[in-house]
């Protein structure tokens, strides 16, 4: 056994270098752009959330076990990892112990011949060994030759899964002839549990030279898996821990990160200020969290095919906005690290071209068509099982570009100079806000200095809310539905500004720190503390974005208010609705916010009402094309995504859909209206508010 040990050990010690040496470039490779300190202090800052975050989704495999067959193949794959590490340790007791004293019959301490242990190892082999044939069948199944964009895995690294595959289906054959070789021989540590290994150990041959190769080739197999696995997209068996410890998203989305350089907020007064720093314009801007986001992508296509975008043939795939950067990082690595150290990277023009070649452009590492048609709405995020956060790489790249670069659609310029001129979008006067009062049969205190002292809330109304005709509705329901409860409330009405959210998510961070601090000083000033909002990005903004610039404030949306008045009496649904209905989930009420129950629960309580879900909602719910400031810009690539909403919701055959946005009203009203221009929708079908459903069954009619 001395020829073993020798060779067994050998092989791990250069396996490990090389190993080793890979490591440590990817760690140099993750750390030539700027610090995220932020990352590691909310992971401090909310380590009781983070352990129960590492136990429910990398343990637990939470988000993979959605997708059943293929989660269940994975859950029992990566716990394989787990449990035959003690295989491993027994691998290595064996060969040492057999080199020592000529008995390679090592057992763990205290728990090494514990028959349960035997049957773990045995059962979880068996399931990681059914796992490979699932993924196989899946991938044949799935593969981009048999469905073209269809497929998830359209764009990934196709020979590297299957690669991995065979590696591992190697592991586990070796496994089980080096555990049935040791039983054949009396060296096996159990004498019952093992359920496939001692029946084969009664089959094999009793021979110490089969045994000894059986170890030898089960080690190699694992110190090849080991190299392939550091140089392959398979690095998330080690990254995704990390990501996810350092991720930001405890439940929901929520807030942009704030814009940083050099790991500190950008302070915009600052006269020093390089501008040319502002967002990432070169793959180098990437931190380290960027990065880890590119070794963690394990290419599986699951945001591809949940992206609005991508399903209504527009050229984003969050799946290749990752491929396509970290492809590119590993191209000017060599270069990168160099400059990073000081030097130039290189002399040569071509190579130099390549470092500073930039992230966004028609000759860029990602096409502005790809970075514009993104409506921020979180299905990628929230389906990535490894908690990539593909919208912060949009934003940052928005960022550059709009402040940087001027060049961003053309047509969300108007909407920027508006929100600059007159504080909201459609460039209407601010005196304009307050004109929906006008039209409630009862007063609505407005704010002057300070809040009155019998107001409860303060009822953002928004842009949309204040100055869309279709969206008025919305805010005259609540309104009314307030007064009905007795909740005291007050609106800012011409005092009011746009939160801001249309500026960020296109990019432009200095704008929306301007609205947001305007909106900050009035709130403090009017001594604002309970806020509710009818529109989910105003609701996502005062409550998750403002508190970066200090603004701290309780806020509700409107439907989470409503639902808690139902519940306790104060607002009775009376007069029944006889339709039937199809409820659309907002993307910044549900996906970032994970408010789901309140308009569902709402509409349950409203006499005949008959809900229909649509295939896709709650949290795979499908965008209506709005957000991430897309609702100021033209869609002029593949089908329009609000189009294919209305699609999805007409095979429901609804009377009403019901939503809880202004934003996803305007969009799939208009969609509607196309459809029944074409008859292709009922001329009574309509997009109604949650609140305006409950208006309506609320008020006994006279």
């Amino acid at each position: 056994m001395l020829w073993v040990a020798i060779i067994g050990l050998v092989m791990t010690v250069v396996a490990v270098a090389v190993a080793g040496r890979r490591a440590l470039f990817l760690f140099k490779l993750a750390t030539v752009g700027p610090p995220a300190p932020e990352r590691i202090q909310y992971a401090k800052d909310n380590a009781g959330a983070e352990i129960k975050t590492q136990l429910v989704e990398v343990l637990g495999q939470k988000k993979l076990l959605k997708w059943t067959p293929s989660g269940v193949a994975h859950f029992f794959v990566m716990w394989a990892f787990f449990i035959l590490l003690t295989v491993y340790i027994e691998a290595y007791g064996a060969i040492i112990q057999g080199a020592i004293t000529g008995r390679p019959n090592f057992h763990i301490p205290l728990i090494g011949q514990w028959p349960v242990l035997g049957f773990l190892q045995d059962f979880i082999a068996v399931a990681c060994l059914l796992g490979l044939v699932a993924f196989a069948v899946i991938r044949l199944r799935e593969s981009p030759a048999k469905l073209g964009r269809g497929s998830r895995f359209s764009g990934s690294h196709l020979g590297g899964a299957w690669l991995v595959l065979f590696m591992i289906f190697n592991i586990i054959w070796t496994l089980f002839l080096a555990r049935g070789a040791a039983a054949a021989n009396g060296n096996l540590p159990y004498s019952s549990g093992a359920f496939v290994s001692i029946p084969l150990g009664q089959v094999l041959p009793a021979s110490g030279l089969l045994e000894e190769i059986a170890l030898l080739l089960h080690i190699g197999f694992m110190l090849v898996f080991l190299i392939i696995v550091v140089n392959s997209k398979h690095l998330h068996i080690f990254t995704a821990p990390l990501n996810v410890l350092f991720s930001r998203r405890p439940d929901g989305m929520g807030a942009v990160p704030e814009m940083r350089v050099d790991g500190k907020p950008v302070d915009f007064e600052d006269e020093d200020l390089d501008p040319e720093r502002l967002g990432r314009g070169k793959i180098g801007d990437t931190t380290w969290k960027g990065f880890l986001d590119f070794y963690s992508c394990t290419e599986c296509g699951r945001c591809q095919s949940q992206c609005p975008a991508w399903n209504t043939d527009k050229p984003l795939s969050p799946k290749m906005l990752i491929l396509d950067q970290r492809d590119h990082a590993f191209a000017v690595a060599p270069y990168l690290m160099a400059a990073a150290n000081g030097g130039n990277g290189h002399e040569d023009t071509d190579v130099l071209a390549l470092l500073n070649k930039p992230l966004v452009g028609e000759e860029g590492v990602i096409h502005p068509d790809v970075l514009w048609s993104c409506t921020n709405c979180g299905a990628c995020v929230e389906q990535c099982p490894v908690d990539i956060e593909h919208i912060d790489h949009i934003i940052d790249m928005r960022r550059y570009q709009v402040m940087v670069e001027s060049s961003f659609p053309s047509e969300a310029g108007v909407m920027v100079k508006n929100l600059e001129n007159k504080g909201n979008p459609w460039g209407m006067s601010e005196m304009k806000r307050a004109d929906w009062i006008a039209e409630l049969d009862f007063e609505v205190e407005l704010v002057e200095e300070k809040m009155p002292e019998d107001a409860e809330y303060l009822f953002w109304v928004g842009c949309a809310g204040a100055l869309e005709d279709r969206a008025k509705k919305t805010t005259k329901a609540v309104a009314e539905l307030l007064h009905i409860a007795g909740v005291k409330f007050a609106v800012l009405g011409p005092m009011e500004a746009c939160t801001g959210d249309p500026a960020r998510r296109l990019g432009m961070e200095y704008l929306f720190n301007m609205l947001a601090q305007q909106n900050i000083e009035t709130l403090n000033e009017a001594g604002v503390k309970k806020i509710v909002a009818t529109c989910p990005h105003c609701f996502n903004t005062l409550a998750n974005e403002y508190p970066q610039l200090g603004g701290m404030f309780e806020v509700v949306h409107h439907t989470q208010l409503l639902a808690k008045l139902v519940d306790e009496g104060k607002l009775t649904p009376i007069t029944p609705i006889e339709e039937k209905i199809t409820y659309h989930d907002p993307c910044f009420l549900g996906r970032h916010n994970k408010v789901y129950s309140q308009p569902r629960d709402i509409m349950s309580k409203v006499p005949g009402v008959q809900t229909q879900e649509m295939h896709r909602h709650k949290d795979r719910g499908f965008c209506c094309g709005a957000g991430g400031a897309r609702m100021w810009m033209e869609e002029r690539i593949g089908k329009r995504i609000n189009t294919e909403r209305v699609d999805e919701a007409l095979t429901t055959d609804p009377d009403t859909v019901s939503t809880a946005c202004p934003f996803c009203m305007v969009m799939l009203g208009d969609a509607i209206n196309e459809k029944k221009n074409s008859g292709e929708a009922k001329e009574s079908l309509e997009v109604v508010d949650v609140a305006q459903l409950l208006i309506k069954s609320v008020k006994t009619p006279v």
